[in-house]
């Protein structure tokens, strides 16, 4: 498009009319004409180093999207002999974006909670298990349904 800006001036076209014919406005139309004009060809290309650096690598990215894929030092498991264990029992028991960051800093990888938390919606990672009450080993649990709870079903509710 922008060698297309070129080609149209030196055919003779104003700028309104090449900013018609590209769909474009005519602001970028001038900026391009401006840019050749100073730089010539090299001038056509896009400008290298914009915007901020990364502050981690792909690797490290890998490193903590990976991690959320473990098992979290403090989920208690069932041992072979039928009783509950962890593997760290002061460590976080599901993954939250603090025990997550607080991890991969423990991995030597400068993190905060905010860029885990974009790091893991940009690759669409779930981060944590939601409603993990309602998971039971127990054959006579039963998950309670909307409204029956014990005080909903003695006390009646009054709006007004």
């Amino acid at each position: 498009m922008r060698a297309r800006m070129i080609e149209l001036s030196w055919s003779g076209l104003r700028v309104p009319a090449i900013a018609v014919e590209l769909d474009c406005s005519q602001k970028t139309v001038r900026c391009w004409l401006h840019r050749f004009n100073r730089s010539g060809l090299p001038g056509l290309d896009d400008l290298g180093g914009q915007g901020r650096k990364r502050r981690i690598t792909e690797e490290e990215r890998s490193r903590i999207i990976a991690l959320v894929k473990t098992v979290p030092p403090g989920r208690l498991r069932w041992e072979p002999v039928g009783e509950l264990w962890a593997f760290d029992e002061s460590g976080p028991p599901e993954w939250t974006l603090d025990s997550l960051a607080a991890a991969a800093r423990a991995e030597d990888i400068e993190v905060g909670r905010s860029q885990v938390r974009r790091i893991l919606l940009a690759e669409g990672v779930r981060w944590r298990r939601t409603r993990s009450w309602t998971r039971s080993k127990d054959p006579d649990f039963v998950p309670k349904g909307h409204g029956s709870s014990a005080s909903t079903l003695t006390r009646p509710t009054t709006r007004r």
